[in-house]
């Protein structure tokens, strides 16, 4: 992961150049390793490698990394293989531990040792229960299935996932933020991870937001990094669950609180990243937006700087030039001011609903420069 200004460390790197390898999710990897488990607890025997169907009709196979079998239950484990995504759990071993459950239980599910549990409304499974999402449920349910109609069983079983480092791992996801306790997630809705499409950031912006509404915040923020979030938590004096760890995916944010509003959302961020959404700019990251230069030394020029400093803005390399320019001439903040507003009539644009909305541009050290709204 790469550490970019004003973004948190773990901000994702952006897609290379060239072919890039899919690879697994945490939740196909779980299926994968609960399906063998659970053949070993039938026969005996682990299939290995073990092939599982996925939500879309394809068929992966995967090589046990561990497995161990005993008269009570039977454990398998894989190593989870994200392709070339710069996945945190990447390399993570899943294990799927299967032991039989009173008759007419069904499936059910239980966290081990790395796998977090939910504490918070707003999350798709319900608050005491392991963060094992739906949909790697669906498929777990429906591998085991699949091996009890082969042998003639019904599966009234208890599958427990754990995620050894799970825990190490999961202080660097927003898990705790989202009231998810005790490690990891065991996430994926196709089983298939999709090198550097950030699916994993924009979901913990979406389930941010669900569980802020879930638990009756009024108020959240969310900014591009950490300087600006500890400035907009400070000044606006929010809780944990208050706080979105946006990165440079504002549109991510904006679009789902366009379906789900709250009252008020406050932005924060660098003075280059909110010229870029007062621009229109949706997607603030170096590979995807610009910084319009020319439109900041049009700012400028209205307000009142003079001709050698507009064209000297106009020649700027970067948005942190243009804003030393309006040092220079004592017009920093409000320069700052105009690109809030900006950014503010951008978010609204893009919200387009009941949402209020203010802007905060924040220096490097954690001051504010500009802002507009509220």
């Amino acid at each position: 992961m790469a550490d970019l200004p004003d973004i948190a460390p773990e901000a994702p790197e952006r897609k290379p150049s060239g072919d890039l390898r899919r690879g697994w999710t945490t939740g196909a990897c779980a299926t994968a390793a609960a399906r063998a488990a659970y053949e070993a607890l039938l026969t005996g025997e682990f299939p290995d490698p073990v092939v599982i169907r996925l939500p879309r009709g394809q068929r992966a196979a995967f090589v046990l990394a561990e497995k161990s079998l005993d008269d009570a239950a039977a454990m398998a484990g894989v190593i989870k293989d994200a392709g070339d995504d710069p996945d945190v759990t990447h390399g993570a071993l899943i294990k799927a531990t299967v032991t039989p459950a009173p008759t007419g239980a069904g499936v059910l599910f239980a966290a081990g040792d790395g796998v977090g549990t939910v504490t918070l409304p707003g999350l798709p499974v319900p608050v005491g229960e392991p963060a094992i999402n739906p949909k790697p449920r669906e498929m777990m349910a429906a591998a085991v299935g699949d091996v009890a109609a082969e042998y003639g069983a019904v599966p009234d079983i208890t599958i427990t996932v754990s995620i050894p480092d799970g825990v190490e791992l999961a202080a660097r996801t927003s898990n705790a933020r989202l009231g998810i306790v005790g490690g990891l997630s065991v996430l994926g809705t196709t089983g298939v991870v999709i090198p550097y499409s950030c699916a994993s950031w924009i979901h913990s912006i979406h389930r941010g937001v669900d569980v802020a509404r879930a638990t009756g915040l009024g108020h959240i923020a969310a900014a591009t990094g950490r300087t600006s979030e500890r400035a907009v938590r400070d000044l606006c004096g929010l809780s944990e669950q208050a706080l979105i760890d946006m990165g440079d995916f504002a549109g991510g944010l904006l679009k789902y609180l366009r379906d789900h509003p709250v009252a008020r959302l406050t932005l924060a961020g660098g003075f280059g990243k909110l010229s870029k959404l007062a621009e229109g700019h949706l997607d603030l990251h170096s590979d995807q937006s610009t910084i319009d230069v020319g439109r900041l030394a049009d700012r400028l020029s209205a307000l009142g700087a003079d001709t050698k400093t507009i064209i000297a803005a106009r020649a700027a390399s970067s948005a942190g030039a243009v804003l030393a320019l309006a040092r220079e001439n004592g017009i920093a903040e409000p320069l700052a001011d105009a690109v809030a507003a900006g950014a503010r009539e951008t978010a609204r644009a893009t919200l387009a609903g009941a949402t209020d909305v203010e802007v905060v541009v924040v220096e490097r050290d954690g001051t504010i420069l500009g802002r507009a709204g509220f």
